[in-house]
């Protein structure tokens, strides 16, 4: 077989020496692979894929002959024999990524044991000391010469900023009011099993062991070890498992199984490694600036929509969420009980030889009041050991919360039923952290340090009892038709609410919240959907009873479109005891996202309007009485929502769906600095929630990078961002990389805040990129909107129809029910589709019309100014540089074999136009991108990167092959006349079983499907 090793000698241009230790491992992996297919399948299978990776050329393009090769090899297949292939090359594919990763822990862990501290830097010429932000050309140093080519980590960032002399004091201020969340989302782009997970996870535990046989086995000189043999036949047998194991979804998940997924995470991974975090940061900020003060450990938290998104999936119910809630204190208080047991084991003082606090003394004495049962059963037996004894009560607290916790989510449970003897668990986390607090002053008086001790007290503050802070979102036309269907009930308005103009219907949603009268009866005789809105809010109030405000603080608004639509919201959570009319004061805050172009143009008005409003300005405030006072914006009132705090969302699919890649991320990026202006005008602090998918389409890619192109002022320490799908498996699947991601988050966020660029604010440019994203808008919508055979076009050569059989979310595929359309579509699986095929369009359609109409106008001139954006401007870079990635990603042959085989022949001819047209733009795309970049070829300034794309490129194209076949044969069957005598020899299952194999495989290729 063509092996990988070949692979990479044909493109040997872009490997690096210090990749060998990857390819060594790649091979082996690729041999262990090869070897099991042989062993279950036969020869045959194996020179079948040798046959199939031959289609790909050494840049990992179908190649000319592929398509009659296809024919050949592909059409006269089994449908056995298909889907063996394709499962075989959806395997090799998930192996290659955990190597991948694995190295890239790897490397992780080795670059951080070669950081030493850096010299001392020269004096330089000291800042203003009024300025907030550094000089543009200190930015443009910082981006472009970053000393030791390392600009992403803690390590570098502190020297870098002491090198340019930015002011301690600036530091400071912004590390008070570090804000970090990101936010876990299960939209359907996460397409692999959680049982192929935890293969996953166990096949990287081997390897990691092979490493280490493999480094004694060198250090001792031995030509061979029987350990490392032991380990490959381990690994060899672990692929055999996973072979023998479906690796399709059994059943369209429910929504618990989904927030299983999620919290996989956090049980794996994130629980035991985010502590480590702020560890970190210390360390190198003590090294560049001893004298400041770290942030707070919970500057960087988690958030979760699974279990509370309800937009668009009518599966999330309050029971659900209540589920949710239940689901997560239960894990967390899982992980607390084995982390105290552990104390215990170790904390094994005795007071013959240290001496204690009174204190400590008094609550074991009101401890053994609380449980007899404990002190009659250990108290000879820890007599001299008081920290044992106490972490025991501790223990029996904890897991008694966890059993009423339990108890909880029981449907005949009532709290009414609870006997007082039964009552001796922690109410909140804040009493569990007194508890071991207390444990740690003793260990400070007494001149002790216990690392495990103080780890456990950060996740506590990290994570308290409910782990992820549980969003609620739901779209803008559910809360208007409830409040219509309400007021027509009541009678309270003299015609329908919805009938109203967006100025009345502000004026009468003020003056109803400035009354505390009701307007909702107990018995609610309502629609479904209307009582499920309401029962929604009230649903909120309880969880913030029972597991307190920061449970779910967050109420987001989809498709928000003006005042109206937020002042809606607040009136239905004041009848749900949210919100108080007399005091102003709210325990939720209420977060507009704006999602379509036009949406994002009209953010800055609709806000504005609301700033202007004081029952708005007073939920901001913490109440009328605060309003208009000095504000701390770290002061925390007392349902702890931090204070004059307002959030935005910006949706990155939708507006990228209505306007193309350019047009979208300029008016994302005009909308934030709009945003903030208007925010700074009221005095109110903002923090944008971005809402990245894991496409380029979807507003992914390098987070590093992006967080750094925001515009300048508009981060100030503050940003949430959605992580979802296949992007958590990539990051959060292994220690090492997950406290990478964090960091390198985190830094970006230091980083941008305090080094601001001027490039944003020079208008000339920002004119010359309104003019490029409006060329860009054009050239999208004459393909998408405009042209009337594209929706069919779609609908037939991408596998958008099978791609809404998958298994893999609660979610539907479509909103509301609607007719096939493209409005109707959400934009993941839109998203999804075009990655199958190979288009990968809507990350790149228009930029290059734009591009080659901008510099016809000036073509030298143009051109220099354009690379000088590129070198010079961190949004331009960032979104040449997508597109220059996606491109990379794109085979157009491949794309017109779907075409090919997959459009009615009646049709061919249309399509065939398109497809003219998106190759063209393709290629004119292409051209000036590298032109601009200077590059000979894509991602030349990547070779890592443009390595990794290039070899899964060559796999991906046999199962595209497959892909094409397979959906052929499925449609021919479903698309059969009534009547219609024709032999299948396989069923329609069968087919789609096929498909949807192909389909998991691409998915697991590409890396980044939606």
């Amino acid at each position: 077989m063509q092996s990988l090793e070949q692979t990479i000698d044909s493109t040997s241009q872009v490997v690096s020496p210090t990749d060998l230790p990857l390819r060594l491992r790649s091979k082996l992996i690729e041999d262990l692979w090869e070897r099991v297919l042989q062993a279950e399948c036969g020869p045959g299978l194996v020179n079948s894929l040798t046959q199939l990776r031959s289609l790909s050329t050494a840049e990992g393009q179908t190649n000319d002959l592929a398509e009659i090769t296809a024919n050949q090899l592909i059409e006269n297949l089994e449908l056995d024999d298909a889907i063996r292939a394709a499962r075989a090359f959806a395997l090799y594919f998930q192996l290659i990524n955990i190597v991948e990763q694995h190295y890239e822990q790897q490397d992780q862990k080795l670059a951080r044991l070669s950081q030493a501290p850096e010299p001392a830097p020269a004096p330089q010429e000291k800042s203003s000391s009024s300025a907030n932000v550094i000089s543009a050309n200190l930015l443009e140093r910082s981006l472009h010469n970053p000393p030791g080519g390392r600009t992403d980590t803690f390590h570098w960032l502190f020297p870098h900023l002491k090198r340019l002399n930015v002011p301690p004091r600036h530091i400071q201020t912004l590390l008070n009011q570090l804000d970090i969340q990101l936010v876990f989302t299960a939209h359907p782009t996460e397409i692999v099993r959680p049982t192929i997970r935890r293969k996953q996870r166990r096949i990287s535990n081997i390897l990691r062991q092979l490493d280490r046989a493999e480094d004694a086995q060198q250090a001792l000189g031995l030509s061979n070890s029987w350990e490392v043999e032991s380990i490959k036949n381990e690994l060899t047998e672990e692929i055999r498992l996973w072979w023998r194991t479906d690796e399709l979804h059994q059943f369209k998940p429910t929504v618990l199984d989904e927030v299983d997924y999620s919290l996989h995470y956090f049980n794996e991974v994130l629980f035991d490694s985010v502590p480590h975090l702020r560890s970190r940061l210390t360390q190198n900020l003590k090294q560049s600036f001893p004298s400041l003060t770290p942030p707070k450990s919970t500057f960087c938290r988690f958030g979760s929509w699974v279990g509370g998104d309800r937009d668009g999936n009518p599966s999330v119910t309050p029971t659900v969420t209540w589920s949710t809630a239940c689901y997560q204190r239960d894990l967390v208080l899982g992980k607390y009980i084995s982390s105290v047991q552990e104390l215990i084991d170790l904390l094994s003082l005795s007071l013959h030889w240290c001496n204690v606090l009174p204190e400590l003394l008094d609550s074991l004495e009101q401890d053994r009041l609380e449980f007899p049962d404990i002190y009659e059963r250990l108290a000879i037996r820890y007599r001299q050991e008081p920290y044992r004894l106490k972490l025991t009560y501790i223990k029996a607290r904890l897991e008694q919360t966890q059993q009423r916790n339990k108890n909880l989510n029981q449907p005949d449970f009532s709290l009414s039923g609870e006997a007082p003897e039964h009552q001796s668990y922690y109410q909140t986390a804040g009493e569990f952290l007194e508890d071991l607090r207390l444990i740690a002053r003793n260990f400070d008086n007494t001149g002790l340090a216990c690392r495990d001790l103080e780890v456990l007290i950060s996740q506590v503050e990290l994570f308290g009892f409910t782990l992820t802070q549980l969003d609620f979102r739901q779209e803008s036309s559910r809360h208007s038709d409830a409040i219509a269907e309400i007021a027509d009930y009541v009678g309270v308005l003299d015609r329908n609410y919805n009938e109203l103009s967006e100025e009345e219907r502000t004026e009468w949603l003020i003056e109803e919240l400035k009354t505390r009268r009701p307007i909702i009866p107990a018995e609610m005789p309502f629609s479904e959907k209307c009582c499920e809105t309401v029962e929604t809010l009230r649903l909120l109030r309880r969880l913030q009873l029972e597991f307190g405000v920061e449970i779910c603080q967050t109420y987001i608004i989809s498709m928000t479109n003006d005042v109206s639509d937020v002042l809606e919201v607040l009136l239905l959570a004041q009848e749900a005891g949210l919100y108080e009319p007399v005091s102003g004061v709210t325990t939720i805050r209420i977060v507009p996202l704006f999602e379509t172009v036009d949406d994002l143009k009209r953010a800055p008005s609709v806000m504005r309007k609301l700033f202007e409003l004081p029952l708005y300005r007073s939920c901001l405030a913490g109440g009328y009485e605060q309003l208009g006072c000095e504000l701390d914006p770290n002061t925390e009132q007392s349902p702890s929502l931090t204070l004059n705090l307002q959030e935005v969302m910006l949706g990155y699919s939708d507006s990228n769906k209505d306007s193309g890649f350019l047009s979208s991320n300029w008016e994302i990026h005009k909308a934030q600095k709009a945003l903030q202006k208007v925010a700074h005008n009221y005095d109110v602090n903002l923090r944008i929630f971005h809402g990245r998918g894991g496409s380029v389409g979807r507003g992914g890619g390098p987070a590093y990078e992006a967080i750094l192109a925001q515009p300048t002022g508009t981060i100030n320490g503050r940003i949430r961002i959605t992580e979802q799908g296949e992007v958590l498996a990539s990051k959060y699947t292994l220690p090492e990389l997950a406290l990478y991601n964090l960091e390198t988050i985190a830094s970006a966020v230091i980083e941008a805040s305090l080094l601001g660029s001027g490039f944003d604010d020079i208008e000339p440019w920002n004119e010359i990129m309104e003019e490029l994203a409006s060329r860009a808008r054009s050239a999208y919508r004459a393909l998408i909107y405009e042209e009337p055979d594209f929706l069919d076009f779609f609908q037939s050569i991408t596998p958008i129809q099978e791609i809404s059989q998958l298994q893999i979310s609660s979610r539907p595929a479509r909103r509301k029910g609607k007719k096939k359309d493209l409005s109707s579509l959400r934009a993941i699986p839109w998203v999804f589709s075009w990655t199958q095929s190979r288009f990968l369009l809507p990350a790149w359609y228009g930029v290059g019309t734009a591009l080659q109409e901008f510099l016809d106008l000036e073509p030298e001139e143009n051109l220099r100014l354009l690379r000088c954006f590129y070198v010079k401007w961190p949004f331009f870079k960032m979104a040449i540089s997508k597109v220059e990635m996606t491109l990379a990603k794109v085979d157009l042959e491949m794309a017109h074999h779907y075409l090919e085989e997959l459009a009615d022949p009646l049709d061919k001819e249309r399509f065939e136009r398109l497809f003219a047209i998106i190759a063209e733009e393709f290629y004119r795309t292409r051209r000036f991108v590298l032109t601009i970049s200077q590059e000979q070829r894509l991602l030349d300034g990547l070779p890592e990167l443009q390595r990794s794309v290039q070899l899964r490129n060559g796999t991906i194209v046999p199962l595209g092959l497959l892909q094409v076949s397979l959906l052929k044969r499925l449609r021919q069957f479903t698309n059969r006349q009534p009547g219609e005598l024709i032999h299948f020899r396989y069923s329609k299952d069968e087919l789609l079983r096929g498909a949807l194999l192909t389909i998991n495989g691409i998915a697991a290729g590409m890396r980044n499907t939606g």
